[in-house]
């Protein structure tokens, strides 16, 4: 078997640490014994920017913010089923995930970090939806284990009834808040409904191939419609 090598680690602001890992072609980033992320199990994380897109479908100019760029699968898929006219913001957390990107994945990277479509900003993708009142078509979470949070306690604050607020703020009138995690939460779904949002559940698989353990990701509409050009 091959061996596992550990490339880097790095600190997350407000505690702990995450550790990437390499065996073969494959990278996994662990925080503690609990595997984040992994190379192989991109499914979901496109699911997320895929199925956002068949939500807005029609729509120009879009405007999207993904909250965590991980691997870079959500901003690989949200950019192959954009249009040219369309802007994505990518906020991370931890600077070196970018510098991993760059690195020692840059193979899974693609390209995505040099598409003139996308910006990247090291910084709380909490502060950039509570900033950006009415901006965003589409704003995709997954940065985190979902609302049940393991990386950070401050995460929470995403879920909670405030951060659901603020994100229904930040979207655009028929605009889309994608939440991914790693499995169904009865009382997040309520939480969204008591939001005002219209609210679709949704389980997919964490492969690509339609294989693996099932995810959950959550899409939540805010009521109204865009102006045309706008």
């Amino acid at each position: 078997m091959t061996p596992r090598e550990h490339l880097d680690t790095a600190r997350i602001p407000g505690g702990g640490e995450l550790k990437l890992y390499r065996r073969g072609e494959d990278h996994v980033i662990l925080l503690g014994r609990d595997e984040l992320m992994n190379s192989r199990m991109s499914g979901s994380e496109e699911a997320l920017a895929v199925m956002a897109a068949e939500r807005l479908k029609g729509r120009t100019r879009q405007s999207w913010l993904i909250g965590g760029y991980g691997m870079g699968f959500t901003l690989r898929a949200a950019l192959r089923v954009l249009g040219a006219d369309a802007r994505v913001e990518v906020v991370e957390l931890v600077p070196e995930i970018l510098d991993w990107a760059r690195g020692p994945m840059a193979g899974l990277t693609a390209g995505c970090l040099e598409d003139a479509r996308a910006a990247v900003i090291v910084g709380d993708v909490g502060a950039a939806i509570r900033e950006g009142r009415g901006r965003f078509d589409a704003i995709l979470l997954d940065v985190d284990n979902g609302p049940d949070g393991l990386v950070r306690a401050a995460n929470d604050g995403l879920y909670g009834a405030a951060g659901l607020a603020a994100a229904r703020a930040a979207l655009k009138p028929g605009g889309v808040a994608a939440y991914w995690s790693a499995g169904p939460d009865r009382a997040f779904t309520k939480h969204l409904k008591v939001c005002g949002m219209a609210v679709e559940e949704v389980t997919v698989r964490a492969r690509a191939n339609g294989k693996g353990p099932r995810h959950t990701i959550w899409f939540a509409r805010k009521p109204g419609s865009r102006r045309a050009g706008r």
